[in-house]
């Protein structure tokens, strides 16, 4: 008899653990990557992604193909980011491959930076808010002089300011 009464105070017990639990309230989810501080360089990052891609010798976000579609989802997820820390300036560097003269390339990074910035604008970031800078072929991401290289060094690098 007394297993029986103890039975029933431990499914008492029970209940009414699982009854609050059910009504307590949940937890604010901290940002998905731990340690990361929320509008962050970190958070842009890892969250949104920092940097878009070009063809050889070209400077366009919009257009066809994967590379393009891959970059326009990248900023947009900039935008939205940017709607989201308003208080947030960010600085678009463009950057070239190593072939060409530096003239060339500086000229062609800082379209490549103006073009990701228009995007930015068109999507309703204030213009203000974003400076760009041409690097040309003077701070590659890659070492190499060969095609694998030379695709991740033709981008532009968004940082928060």
């Amino acid at each position: 008899m007394n297993i029986q009464i103890l039975g029933a105070f431990a499914a008492v017990a029970l209940l009414a653990a699982c009854s609050s639990s059910e009504t307590a309230k949940p937890e604010p989810v901290a940002n998905p990557v731990k340690g990361i501080v929320p509008g962050s360089q970190e958070d842009l990052v890892a969250n949104v992604g920092d940097r878009i891609f070009f063809d050889f010798d070209k400077a366009t976000v919009k257009g066809t193909g994967a590379k393009t579609a891959a970059n326009m989802t990248t900023l947009d997820k900039q935008a939205a980011w940017l709607a989201q820390w308003k208080q947030n300036n960010v600085q678009i560097a463009g950057n070239a491959d190593e072939r060409g003269t530096s003239e060339y390339n500086i000229a062609l990074a800082a379209k490549r930076a103006t073009a990701s910035r228009d995007y930015l604008v068109a999507k309703g970031v204030a213009a203000t808010r974003i400076s760009t800078i041409s690097y040309g072929k003077d701070r590659p991401v890659a070492l190499g002089s060969n095609e694998e290289a030379w695709a991740q060094n033709r981008n532009a690098i968004t940082s928060v300011r």
